[in-house]
């Protein structure tokens, strides 16, 4: 059965990519009929779309679909994949407030147009240009997202059922993505509110959300799924958060080869993790102090960076998120078995939940 659901996954992954495919063809049409200067535009938010991305959001939403039992159209796909643009803007946004450079072993979007600024000898300042052609792709991923759920062809029954759910997602998601900006300058460390944040800058919007786009979609009377979408978000809230402490550990202990990001990058960026939060919380005073000194130093290099991995390691705090990740994991495993998710629908989403807490990107 889990290789059934590997395979489903996999067949509607391609559908999404497809439909991807399909929406910014003709967003290329149109953008570059007004000018050819976004041309540029058009070549990197595809790059960034299409050759890369694990298009988790829109494969729980159909898992959310599934779970009541119905068979996904052409229309729901398209509808699930706009998730997708939705995740670029995330992430084209994030990269640029993190100053990362790279995204999935690229140059990161602002990073990009930094370059191409150079390489054209513009006039003013590459990095400004960068950086405001990040603002602009990832609001304008942003507007997709909301096009192709709205032109998807789903009815207008399903799309006013959708919109309430999608709406908030997006709230949530930017409420979080403050509360992370907002944490790098808080005087001490906290496992309370960086859980808070992973839960809103990711895991809701990941998992739980996507989840109950897809069963709204699907049901359109509220109290006819409302005990569906608590099941739902029991499956989902625990599994988005552990979603986000795997990739805390892989932001700081993951090979650049597969993640794509230089090794230890949350160092770098001074991201406070959950993981961050333990480790500071366990340290002791001369520990804490160095790897303190550490958060944001742009310019460690790698040895420097063992060494703060060495420090976080012998905390016990790395064993400790895993734990917590297994323990989450069990708890969404136990509400996917729940009788109020059809049978069909059960084995994928165990095996989006293995997807999401066992990768190593």
């Amino acid at each position: 059965m889990v290789n059934d659901a590997r395979g489903t996954l996999l067949e509607v992954r391609e559908q999404v990519h497809s439909e991807l495919t399909s929406y910014l063809t003709l967003q290329r049409e149109y953008l570059s009929g007004i000018g050819s200067e976004l041309i540029p535009v058009c070549d990197a938010l595809e790059s960034f779309l299409l050759e890369g991305g694990k298009r988790l959001r829109p494969l729980f939403a159909y898992a959310g679909f599934a779970a009541t039992g119905k068979a996904p159209t052409p229309a729901d796909i398209r509808a699930f994949a706009s998730l997708e643009l939705l995740q670029a803007c995330a992430l084209i946004h994030d990269d640029l407030m993190d100053r990362s450079d790279t995204r999935r072993g690229k140059p990161a979007i602002h990073r990009h147009f930094e370059n191409l600024h150079q390489s054209e000898a513009m006039n003013g300042l590459a990095d400004q240009f960068g950086e405001a052609a990040a603002v602009l792709l990832g609001d304008l991923a942003l507007v997709w997202s909301d096009h192709l759920l709205h032109t998807s062809g789903v009815s207008d029954a399903a799309l006013l059922s959708a919109l309430s759910v999608h709406d908030e997602m997006r709230i949530e998601l930017m409420a979080g993505q403050y509360l992370d900006v907002r944490e790098a300058g808080e005087k001490t460390p906290s496992v309370d509110r960086s859980l808070r944040i992973a839960r809103y800058k990711s895991g809701k919007y990941t998992i739980e959300r996507p989840l109950h786009l897809g069963a709204s979609l699907s049901i359109i009377d509220r109290e006819e799924r409302s005990q569906l979408v608590n099941v739902l978000s029991a499956y989902g809230l625990p599994l988005g958060e552990a979603f986000q402490l795997r990739d805390d550990i892989l932001g700081i202990f993951g090979d650049p080869s597969v993640t794509g990001k230089p090794a230890g990058d949350d160092i770098r960026e001074g991201k406070r993790t959950v993981l961050m939060a333990m480790t500071l919380e366990r340290a002791d005073q001369q520990a804490s102090a160095k790897i303190t000194a550490a958060l944001g130093r742009t310019d460690l290099t790698s040895d420097q960076i063992e060494e703060i991995r060495g420090l976080i390691t012998a905390t016990g705090a790395v064993k400790d998120v895993e734990d917590l990740i297994e323990g989450l994991l069990s708890n969404a495993l136990t509400a996917a078995n729940s009788a109020e998710i059809n049978p069909s629908a059960r084995e994928l989403l165990i095996e989006l939940a293995t997807t999401a807490t066992r990768r190593s990107h």
